[in-house]
């Protein structure tokens, strides 16, 4: 196995020990909790990186790599739903729909589309990611990373002004507006992926 193979297992091992980290509760493990998600995170940059200078490509990396990416912001967003059960005056009222259909509608999306990426590249297909799906994954990451750090620090600063602006924002209905926002680009980039290779030859993979 290669390297950039080694760093997509990695990312999907450490996709649970983040879930148990963050959904702890307590303000150490949290901590923990961001600094194992940023070092995955950081496995998914790298080991593209590494295999495009060096390389290294395979079937079996081009299904992993996706897989892992997916598990891990899976993992995020899941946490995300569990606390929302634990304490319903996160992401506010809830205007629209609940949070945990938006997050089931994202992962379905990314599920989807992992898995048809995945059987064509093993048939030999080679895509290009579109500029609709680099703007979704980068908005996707973004909020994961704002909400991870949001709760690590109105732990860290529990009881301060800090801690209160914080619980603030995570409580509102513009922080539901932004996940909203997010599932409906995830949306908008799946059919667009789907779209495009019905009706273009050299088709790019969402």
């Amino acid at each position: 196995m290669n390297f950039p193979n080694t760093l997509s297992i990695l990312r999907i091992i450490l996709s649970p020990v983040y879930i148990i980290l963050f959904l702890s509760g307590t303000a150490l493990n949290i901590q923990i909790s961001l600094l194992v998600f940023t070092v995955a995170a950081l496995t998914d940059w790298y080991d593209g990186w590494y295999a495009r200078k060096y390389g290294f490509k395979s079937r079996w990396g081009q299904f992993l790599d996706p897989l892992a990416d997916k598990i891990l912001t899976s993992s995020a967003l899941i946490c995300f739903c569990i606390l929302k059960l634990r304490d319903p005056r996160l992401w506010g009222s809830e205007v629209f729909v609940s949070v945990g259909v938006l997050v089931g509608v994202i992962i379905l999306r990314d599920l989807i589309l992992t898995i048809v990426r995945s059987y064509k590249e093993l048939k030999g297909k080679e895509f290009k990611t579109s500029m609709i799906s680099k703007v979704k994954t980068f908005s996707q990451m973004t909020y994961i990373f704002i909400i991870i750090g949001f709760r690590v620090i109105a732990l860290s600063f529990e009881n301060t002004g800090l801690s209160g602006l914080i619980n603030n924002f995570l409580y509102s209905d513009y922080n539901y507006y932004l996940l909203f926002f997010i599932t409906l680009l995830t949306v908008i980039s799946g059919i667009a992926y789907f779209f495009e290779t019905g009706t273009v030859v050299n088709s790019k993979l969402a």
